[in-house]
């Protein structure tokens, strides 16, 4: 299917504002998302007349931050009543959030927020260290237990709201009075070794249950937080960027048709391993972000046992374990080299014919603009 860059400008838009998820929250914070619709962000003042341009700018700019601190409110409100009857039925549980809201690096005005919740009688180790508990029952069926009643919290406290129990990680809840979607993801503390050394939250991980397969999966969503935040720093900002850019790139691709099996952690957890000092370029030039996560997409799609030696930042596994994924970030690779082509063919009318296929010379054009907000 062809790329259409005002649909994909029309996408981008409603994705930033929250106008494409206005039926999961309630009418009240859905009036509000709608009375914004029509603000003009800076984004939208730049690169009159290069719609390519525009949408590369625009996809990499955060995420309005007052719609952020809404999602984060709403998670805590959740999180209230969950700990005010949970412990009834004698289950502990702390807070705590995941994934890209708290990292800012999600692309949507409304926007899914991950609360983690966690039964803190239960807390497993890494091997040779040992196991504690105030419980006698199993990883697995104390996260069902707390899972289970916590789907039944939900369902009381908010009776007007849409409970999907059907995912295999999650509780999902939305609408009603709600004014954000929120994961609610049963889970419990692994005190990895380096925790039990450092104390450091950043080394504590958590274990989340599979309620489909029957096992807990370990992740170590702090530290991942922690590094990517850390790599962003030393690029001057521009790695988030080319993060967010990518995430809106590949939601359009699979919107027209396309399908590209690389998800948002697989990608931020290549691009953490990019460049960053060309990634810093773009304290001058934004576009200087667009042409390295370019460039090293397109360096792994010819080198493929590179692609497949990179790591997750935490070193948990590695990035590509699966030959999915590399034609996932091939096909990645593929939709930034035509938004690149096109930004630069839009920055001089010459170079679609001159030099179509020179990424040196193209890339140099994209340097010379002066785009920053």
């Amino acid at each position: 299917m062809a790329r259409d860059i005002n649909r994909r400008l029309d996408a981008l838009k409603t994705r930033r504002r929250g106008t494409d998820r206005v039926g999961s929250i309630t009418m009240d914070a859905a009036a509000d998302v709608l009375a914004k619709r029509y603000v003009t962000e800076k984004y939208e003042e730049l690169a009159a007349g290069k719609p390519y341009t525009r949408y590369a700018l625009g996809s990499m700019q955060e995420v309005d931050p007052e719609y952020t601190r809404i999602g984060i409110e709403e998670a805590t409100r959740v999180g209230n009543q969950l700990d005010k009857q949970l412990p009834q039925q004698g289950i502990a549980v702390k807070f705590e959030l995941q994934g890209s809201v708290p990292c800012n690096i999600h692309i949507r005005g409304v926007s899914d927020v991950d609360l983690l919740v966690l039964r803190t009688e239960f807390v497993t180790t890494d091997p040779g260290v040992g196991t504690y508990s105030t419980t006698s029952i199993s990883p697995v069926a104390a996260l069902r237990e707390l899972r289970s009643n916590a789907e039944r919290i939900l369902r009381s406290s908010f009776p007007r709201a849409d409970v999907d129990a059907t995912g295999a990680k999650a509780i999902a809840i939305s609408g009603a009075s709600l004014r954000r979607p929120v994961d609610v993801v049963p889970s419990h503390w692994h005190d990895t070794a380096d925790y039990q050394r450092t104390y450091d939250r950043d080394d504590r991980g958590v274990k989340i249950l599979d309620n489909k397969q029957g096992v807990t999966l370990l992740n170590m969503p702090f530290r991942h937080i922690k590094l990517v935040t850390h790599h962003d720093v030393q690029a001057l900002f521009g790695l988030k960027k080319a993060i967010r850019l990518c995430k809106h790139v590949k939601n359009d691709a699979i919107e027209e048709g396309r399908a590209i099996n690389y998800s948002s952690f697989d990608l931020a957890s290549t691009l953490w391993h990019a460049n960053l000092a060309a990634f810093a370029a773009g304290t001058h030039n934004e576009l200087a972000i667009l042409i390295e996560a370019r460039r090293f997409l397109d360096e792994l799609y010819h080198n493929t046992d590179k692609a497949k030696s990179l790591y997750v930042p935490d070193g948990s596994r590695k990035v590509f374990d699966s030959e999915a994924k590399i034609e996932g970030m091939k096909l990645m690779s593929y939709e930034l080299d035509d938004l690149a082509k096109e930004v630069a063919f839009e920055q001089a009318s010459y170079a679609k014919t001159l030099y179509e296929n020179n990424w040196q010379e193209l890339d140099r054009i994209s340097r010379t603009a002066a785009y920053k907000l």
